[in-house]
């Protein structure tokens, strides 16, 4: 696999891949996640391919204080060939060339078998609850917005 930075060309192939792995949310708009992206650090979105076929994202930021990485993703056709790690190694140099001095991420609870890849990655669980507040009110992300306040008692 060859790692590269992500080119506006890429955005179909990246979007249908998030979609094949699972990481798209009614809520989160990936279109719009990508144009975010592309103002903030262009440089740490990264794609994988093996030939011409792009088959792997990793989306990773730095914030002065933490490295984050977002859409990990690897074809499940691509899958069990290190592709994930290299991925990971290569945000873990590009940060650590920044001076970022912790990586953090988030997985969702039910994901047991990506949390088991980041633990053989030397990942471990932070004491920490994980939360968040919506700035920006996109159309998709007002349907969640609107279905976790249902949720509250």
């Amino acid at each position: 696999m060859e790692i590269r930075i992500f080119q506006s060309a890429d955005e179909a192939v990246v979007v249908a891949l998030w979609q094949a792995c699972g990481l798209v949310r009614p809520w989160n708009d990936p279109h719009t996640d990508i144009a975010r992206k592309l103002t903030e650090q262009p440089e740490l979105f990264l794609v994988g391919t093996v030939g011409a076929q792009l088959m792997a994202t990793a989306m990773v930021g730095f914030d002065g204080h933490r490295g984050w990485v977002y859409y990990l993703a690897v074809a499940p056709g691509h899958r069990q060939q290190s592709h994930g790690r290299a991925l990971m190694q290569e945000a873990e140099r590009l940060l650590t060339q920044r001076g970022c001095p912790k990586l953090n991420l988030l997985v969702r609870t039910s994901n047991t078998a990506v949390i088991e890849f980041y633990r053989k990655l030397g990942y471990v669980q932070d004491e920490a609850v994980s939360l968040g507040k919506r700035l920006i009110h996109d159309p998709a992300s007002t349907l969640h917005d609107q279905a976790a306040q249902r949720l509250e008692f």
